[in-house]
């Protein structure tokens, strides 16, 4: 009788340490991709498009296309810098600033300046002309200019609806601390933390920085299921034994509940995580459909003023 009980113990504790293992599981890297050259948007902004061949793919669904400038001299102008008006369609622009000032405008009537640290949440859906500058007093004085903008696409039922506009300030976006550094949550949630960025499909947008002098032992949240991609703007990365060096992300496999890496000193790291729309892709500039024809249609749509 005792040796039964014992057992079932036995049994119930291999059980739960099983059961830990599963749900406590790292997701692991299936890939990581070549540095790519940067070029110049507009005239403001000389970039580095992360993920290069990758971009527009199902792999890194629902991200579509990720852009990071790095920190870059400009000297006081009196010019205006940047990308005039242009188009979008069927997907959100997230643009982050890390160092200088950028001036927003939209055909909706939103006028913005995304200061360091600020996050611009912008949903183009059924359509929305705007343009991006650097800031008229981040012009007149010069200086540093850093910041990123990712893609993301918008499920199919979400493509016509209203656009949406979110300004979220620095001091909006709540922050994890850990023994090294912080985490800014953006959106999604870590920690029992929830970021204020809202979206129309599930998707994680971390900004880890480090604080350490040393390397740095990090463990985020990110969803089992979702695919999850680890960006090192500044610094260099190990995950899996997979070194992730400055300007290179990593594409992780959808298994695991978590993401376990090393960070050297000084590092700043983003994780973009979500769930996979499985939805085909149809895109063509700054439009991004479903099919050819709602390209067709978005184009038109453009050139007779319905935006």
């Amino acid at each position: 009788m005792i040796l039964s009980v014992l057992k079932a113990q036995f049994l119930l504790l291999l059980y739960i340490v099983k059961a830990q293992s599963v749900t406590m599981s790292s997701k692991k890297v299936v890939e990581v991709f070549p540095k790519p050259r940067p070029h110049w948007v507009g005239d403001g902004f000389h970039v580095f498009p992360v993920f290069g061949e990758k971009a527009f793919t199902e792999k890194i669904s629902p991200f579509l296309m990720f852009d990071y400038a790095p920190p870059k001299e400009f000297p006081p102008t009196s010019k205006k810098l940047g990308v005039g008006q242009h188009p979008h369609r069927g997907f959100e622009t997230v643009t982050l600033a890390l160092q200088g000032s950028i001036d927003h405008a939209d055909s909706k009537g939103h006028t913005d300046t995304i200061g360091p640290g600020d996050v611009q949440w912008m949903s183009a859906a059924k359509g929305i002309i705007h343009e991006e500058f650097h800031s008229r007093e981040f012009a007149k004085k010069g200086g540093k200019m850093e910041m990123l903008q990712l893609w993301v696409n918008l499920p199919k039922a979400h493509k016509y609806s209203e656009p949406r506009y979110q300004p979220i300030l620095d001091a909006q976006i709540p922050r994890v601390s850990f023994d090294g550094g912080y985490t800014r949550i953006i959106s999604g949630s870590h920690s029992g933390v929830v970021g204020p960025a809202k979206t129309y499909s599930p998707v994680t947008l971390f900004h880890t920085v480090i604080e350490s002098k040393e390397e740095t032992n990090v463990i985020l949240d990110s969803p089992r299921g979702h695919n999850a991609l680890l960006f090192a703007a500044r610094g260099n990365l190990v995950v899996n034994h997979h070194i992730i060096e400055e300007s290179q992300v990593a594409l992780l496999s959808p298994d695991g509940d978590n993401i376990a890496f090393k960070a050297s000193p000084g590092a700043q790291i983003f994780l973009m995580g979500g769930e996979p729309l499985n939805e085909p892709i149809a895109a063509r500039g700054p439009f991004v459909c479903n099919t050819e024809d709602e390209l067709m249609q978005a184009v038109n749509d453009f050139y007779n003023g319905r935006f």
